[in-house]
C-alpha cells in the first residue's frame, strides 16, 4: 500500500477520517518498514476479515451449550469449529479458545490447578522468561510462590557455546523446593526447548507441567519444534505470533482436566469470549493445518539462522551461539560496548526496521535500556522474504548502527529498507485500493 491515502480505510470509515487516516498510516507504516519483532505476525485476510466481522455484536458468556444467554446457536458452532480445529492441529484432547491473551492463559491454568502460596518452578525473566513465570510486576508472584531456574553461563567454546536451560538446576531446584507445577516456555530464548527433560523432573517430585508455547506454537504445527502435547499436562499458547492469527491465546489439555480449565477461564478470570476473534482463531487454526505453512515453518526457522549468521558477521554477539527457532537474541557489546538495546531500538526505528530491546542473560543495565535486542523472522517470512533479504537486513542492520550518528546514512539505509518491503508487501491484496 504506497500510502495512507490509497488505503481501503477512507471508503470503509467515511464517516470517521480521524481513524480512517490512523489505520492507514499503520498500514502503510507495516508495508513500508521491516517488522522484526518476534512477536507480532502478517494474519491472512481471512483472519483479519473473521476478527471484524459481526460476530463481534454477540454476549457468549459460558460455553458450547452451556451459554448465559440466548441466540447462540451459530455462535456455539462457531466456537466448537475452533476447539475441534485446535484439537486436530495440535492433537489435543481438549481446547480452549477463549484466553483473551497469553497471560489470561497461563493465569488460568495456575487458578485451577494451584492453590495461592503454591510453589511454581519457573524460567527467570532476565534469562529469557515471561512476566507471567514469576516476574514481581505480574499479580502471579502476588499469589503464588515463584522459584527461579536460568540459562547456563558462556563459555569460549563455539560448539559448547552456554546460555542454554540448565537442566541440572531445574532438577536441583525442583528437589529441594517441591513445587506444585514446573513451567517451561521463554519469551526470548532463541532454542529448541525440549518438553521431556520438564516432564521428567515433574514427575520425579510429583509435580504437574505447563508448557508455555506462546512464541512456537507455529512452529510445533509446522513441525519444526517438538511438540509438548501428549507430555506437559497443559500447553497454553497465543494464536498471533509464529501461529500467524489473530490476537489471543488458547489452553490445551487432557480430559481429565478439562472442566477444570474451563471453569478457571469462565466464570474464574474472564466475562464474554470474544467471538469474533475465536472465529478468527479457527481461520488460523486450519490455515496452519496445511502443507503449505508447514513450508512457511521450516522458512522461519531458515530465516533467522541467515539473519543470526549475517549479524554474527557484522561483529554482534548471537546469545547462546545462534538460533533453532523464529528469534535471534543479540548482545550489543561486542559490536559497539557502549551501544544499549534502547539507543540501538531508537536508531533502528528511524532507519526503518522495527525491533525491541532486550535484556540478556545477566544482563548489567536495567530492562528500560538493556544491552541486547530481539528480533523475529516470522513475519517478514509472511510477507514473502527468504534466506537471501534476511542476510541483507542483517547488513541493513549493521550499517545503520554503525553509522547511528549520521542522519543521511540512516536515510540511505531507510530508502533501501523501503525498496525491499516494496518487492514483498504483506497484503498485495490491499494494494491501489
Amino acid at each position: 500500500m504506497s500510502s495512507p491515502s490509497a488505503s481501503p480505510f477512507d471508503r470503509w470509515l467515511a464517516d470517521d477520517p480521524e481513524v480512517a487516516r490512523l489505520l492507514g498510516e499503520e498500514a502503510a507504516r507495516q508495508s513500508t518498514t521491516l517488522q522484526l519483532i518476534a512477536s507480532e505476525n502478517f494474519t491472512s485476510t481471512a483472519v483479519l476479515a473473521a476478527s471484524g466481522s459481526v460476530l463481534t455484536n454477540k454476549y457468549a458468556e459460558g460455553y458450547p451449550g452451556r451459554r448465559y444467554y440466548g441466540g447462540n446457536q451459530v455462535i456455539d458452532e462457531v466456537e466448537d469449529l475452533a476447539r475441534r480445529r485446535a484439537c486436530g492441529l495440535f492433537g489435543a484432547e481438549h481446547a480452549n479458545v477463549q484466553p483473551h491473551a497469553g497471560a489470561n492463559a497461563n493465569l488460568a491454568v495456575y487458578q485451577a490447578l494451584l492453590d495461592p502460596g503454591d510453589t511454581i518452578l519457573a524460567m527467570r525473566l532476565d534469562h529469557g522468561g515471561h512476566l507471567t513465570h514469576g516476574s514481581p510486576a505480574s499479580i502471579t508472584s502476588s499469589i503464588w510462590r515463584f522459584v527461579s531456574y536460568g540459562v547456563s553461563p558462556p563459555t569460549d567454546d563455539p560448539d559448547k557455546p552456554g546460555e542454554i536451560i540448565d537442566f541440572d538446576q531445574v532438577a536441583d531446584l525442583a528437589r529441594r523446593e517441591r513445587p506444585k507445577l514446573i513451567v517451561a516456555g521463554s519469551t526470548a530464548y532463541a532454542r529448541i526447548i525440549d518438553p521431556m527433560p520438564f516432564r521428567e523432573i515433574a514427575d520425579s517430585v510429583g509435580a504437574r507441567f505447563l508448557f508455555d508455547a506462546a512464541h512456537p506454537a507455529g512452529l510445533i504445527a509446522g513441525g519444526v519444534h517438538p511438540s509438548p502435547v501428549g507430555v506437559a499436562d497443559v500447553v497454553t499458547l497465543t494464536t498471533h505470533k509464529t501461529l500467524r492469527g489473530p490476537r489471543g491465546g488458547a489452553i490445551l489439555t487432557g480430559a481429565d482436566l478439562a472442566r477444570v480449565i474451563d471453569g478457571a477461564v469462565f466464570p474464574g478470570l474472564q466475562g464474554g469470549p470474544l467471538e469474533h476473534v475465536v472465529a478468527a482463531k479457527a481461520v488460523a487454526f486450519a490455515e496452519a493445518s496445511t502443507p503449505r505453512f508447514r513450508r512457511y515453518a521450516e522458512q522461519v526457522v531458515a530465516n533467522a539462522g541467515a539473519l543470526g549468521d549475517a549479524l554474527a558477521a557484522e561483529g554482534f554477539r548471537l546469545v547462546s551461539g545462534g538460533t533453532e527457532n523464529h528469534q535471534v537474541l543479540l548482545d550489543l557489546r561486542t559490536f559497539d560496548d557502549e551501544l544499549t538495546g534502547k539507543v540501538a531500538q531508537e536508531v533502528l526505528d528511524l532507519a526503518g526496521i522495527t525491533c525491541n530491546r532486550n535484556t540478556i542473560p545477566d544482563d548489567p543495565r536495567p530492562p528500560f535500556v538493556t544491552s541486547g535486542l530481539r528480533l523475529g523472522s516470522a513475519a517478514e517470512t509472511t510477507a514473502g522474504m527468504g534466506t537471501d533479504q534476511m542476510r541483507l537486513v542483517g547488513g541493513l542492520i549493521g550499517r545503520a548502527l554503525r553509522r547511528r550518528g549520521d542522519a543521511g546514512a540512516l536515510d540511505r539505509v531507510r530508502s533501501e529498507v523501503g525498496e525491499l518491503c516494496g518487492a514483498f508487501p504483506p497484503y498485495p491484496e490491499l494494494a491501489g485500493t
